[in-house]
């Protein structure tokens, strides 16, 4: 078997939770009494395909599934491998949550094939816990850590997003506006799309509990099982947060139903008051004759008189009918 030379990295475990790169010369001549060994590829490489297609001995199936470019989270058995497609929160730097990267896997008794596109903060946790010897110790163990730490990675978003949510409800009183709702709207889809990412994932968890591989233990599934529970969990986070940010925009449509309310409100009282006030103007301003006080010279300050003893009558009489 001839990996790839671009291979991400090759590792030989020690099954003491350590692990020893391997050269490509070394690779050429391992075989699987040599110890478990883990491949990690990118799979966009025409050198991956080629040797993934031709000398890998992998299932068409297997090889199909480590080359497919879209994938959703599932889990499947062949000839005693375990094909899984897994999901990880993008946490690279200047990358959306949402973002999710994707790991296809082929995991076997001996040889664990993994292929991506992007890189994962969970792989690279992976291997600082090889370096310090504190890594899984078989190929069970190797999905059992990745599914963890992907896990535990999704948990850490879940509680971003919560901050996020609690700063905006406590500036929700005092700083309403458009970049509030903004905020709230952008908070709320991130919510919807990582449920959307994160529930298939469970799916594929549980679809592994069913399975039965003879190198797949019951206290490896029962460790899979906590790391399942533990995902559900942040699934019910995320749609508590969905509902308290659908709470937040119903709140910040309220208030801006108020204040528009009071601003036709206001409007409305100023109307009442200027309309009589814009009858009389009107009709003393017919240019007809007969128009009385027409040649007495005070006759525009008794009439500016009149108007504001009509005006302070109005006001009156709307704060006796409690209207301001």
């Amino acid at each position: 078997m001839t990996p790839a030379r671009e291979t991400l990295h090759a590792l030989i475990l020690d099954g003491q939770g350590g692990a020893r790169s391997l050269s490509f010369e070394e690779l050429e001549r391992w075989q699987p009494e040599d110890g478990i060994l883990w491949l990690h590829l990118d799979y966009t490489l025409d050198s991956t395909r080629q040797w993934l297609e031709q000398d890998s001995g992998l299932p068409e199936l297997a090889i199909d599934a480590l080359l497919a470019e879209n994938t959703r989270p599932r889990a499947a058995i062949l000839d005693e491998h375990l094909l899984l497609a897994l999901r990880g929160v993008n946490t690279n730097p200047g990358a959306d949550p949402e973002d999710m990267v994707s790991i296809r896997l082929c995991v076997g008794a001996r040889l664990v094939v993994s292929t991506r596109k992007r890189r994962l903060m969970s792989v690279a946790k992976l291997l600082a816990l090889f370096e310090q010897g504190e890594g899984p110790r078989s190929s069970a163990e190797l999905v059992i850590r990745l599914s963890e730490l992907l896990v535990e990675r999704m948990g850490v978003t879940v509680e971003e997003l919560e901050e996020q949510l609690s700063d905006l409800e406590l500036d929700l009183l005092t700083q309403p506006g458009s970049e509030m709702r903004q905020a709230v709207r952008s908070l709320r889809r991130q919510t919807v799309t990582l449920r959307r990412y994160f529930a298939p994932q469970r799916d594929a968890f549980n679809q592994m509990l069913s399975e039965r591989l003879s190198w797949f233990t019951t206290e490896m599934k029962l460790e899979l099982r906590e790391i399942s529970d533990q995902l559900l969990r942040h699934i019910e986070d995320l749609d508590i947060i969905r509902e308290r940010a659908a709470m937040a925009q119903e709140e910040l449509a309220s208030q801006q139903g108020e204040q528009l309310n009071q601003r036709m409100y206001v409007l409305s009282i100023i109307s009442a008051v200027f309309l009589p006030l814009g009858f009389l103007t009107g009709l003393l301003g017919i240019n007809v004759g007969g128009i009385p006080g027409a040649d007495n010279d005070y006759a525009f300050l008794i009439f500016l008189l009149l108007l504001g003893l009509l005006v302070g009558g109005l006001l009156i009489l709307f704060r006796r009918w409690s209207w301001l």
